[in-house]
């Protein structure tokens, strides 16, 4: 389904091909990507419902954590069922306003979660490096203030994408081989001059994702070299296995990331199947895979979760 090259400036709906080159196993991908989703969903649920109820918990990282959680909810809620639909029942067709509306939501708020674990290794950072100060550094009142910073951060930087691609003339096609609305992917059907768009898009993603990645990777750096100084090693282990469960959600989460967005804009020898998978990647398994990770290595968590859904029902 095509559109005449002069007739519109932009279609009233596009078609979300899914992926690529596989649209004779989406009955099958759906599976796992139903249960990835429903992971996420039963995972960040806990997880706020655990921090919510246990008073013990309400200390910065796990403000942190909760403020991560609702991002990923939020994300996977607003890929994962129109995903779904193209796998089940064929449905392709989004809405322009719909499609406009998830290409902020899904850039915005990746954009928060990366400020959100940010904020954590930041935490990790103080705790480690002046355990002594904590308390008085970070305040409930400076975690409601970072958390509405990050918040506000991505709002700013990717609110003008709907607006940007609003203006663009579509006489290309409305097809798109994707899963769900991105912006570059809508920035390749347009038939205008999009330097500046792309250029604008390279400096939003470094403003968030690459800023944020060098100053966790340099907040590690230090901590590591703090840890190392430690002068019993048992000690050292212990603070390096608190910092273990972070790491972890920074290689799930940053790895897919960059993947995506170097394939998007450099990677044309890539096949588009492997990049529109890995885009998936990045966006459904994070969401899943953080309050397992947090659930599983960090024990006070762990301990609450078992007492609250492993006790018996009396």
């Amino acid at each position: 389904m095509s559109l005449s090259n002069s007739t519109r400036l932009h279609p009233s709906t596009f078609l979300l091909l899914g992926i690529p080159g596989m649209e004779a196993i989406h009955i099958w991908l759906s599976i796992p990507f139903c249960l990835v989703y429903l992971g996420a969903l039963l995972g960040n649920v806990s997880i706020l419902s655990i921090i919510r109820m246990d008073s013990s918990l309400h200390e910065p990282m796990y403000f942190f954590l909760c403020m991560l959680s609702v991002a990923d909810l939020i994300i996977s809620t607003t890929a994962m069922p129109k995903i779904l639909s193209i796998f089940w029942f064929h449905d392709k067709k989004i809405n322009f306003e719909a499609c406009l509306l998830q290409v902020f939501l899904i850039h915005s708020l990746c954009s928060m979660a990366s400020g959100f674990i940010l904020a954590m290794a930041f935490d990790r950072y103080v705790a480690i490096c002046n355990p002594l100060r904590h308390s008085t550094i970070l305040t409930h009142r400076v975690v409601r203030n970072l958390g509405l910073t990050i918040v506000f951060r991505g709002i700013v930087l990717f609110s003008p994408q709907p607006f940007m691609l609003r203006w663009l003339p579509y006489c290309r096609t409305n097809i798109i081989p994707h899963t769900y609305c991105e912006f570059m992917a809508l920035i390749k059907l347009a038939c205008a001059e999009t330097r500046i768009w792309r250029i604008y898009s390279l400096t939003a993603a470094f403003l968030t994702g690459g800023l944020d990645f060098l100053l966790i990777i340099y907040s590690y750096v230090v901590i590591l070299y703090t840890v190392f100084r430690l002068p019993s090693k048992a000690a050292r282990l212990k603070t390096l296995g608190t910092c273990g469960s972070h790491v972890c959600v920074i290689l799930v989460a940053y790895t897919p990331a960059f993947f995506s967005f170097l394939t998007h804009r450099f990677g044309r020898n890539v096949a588009p199947h492997l990049h529109i998978f890995v885009a998936n990647i990045y966006l459904l398994v994070p969401p899943m895979v953080n309050p397992m990770i947090y659930g599983i290595r960090t024990k006070r968590i762990r301990e609450r979760f078992l007492q609250v859904f492993m006790s018996p029902k009396l």
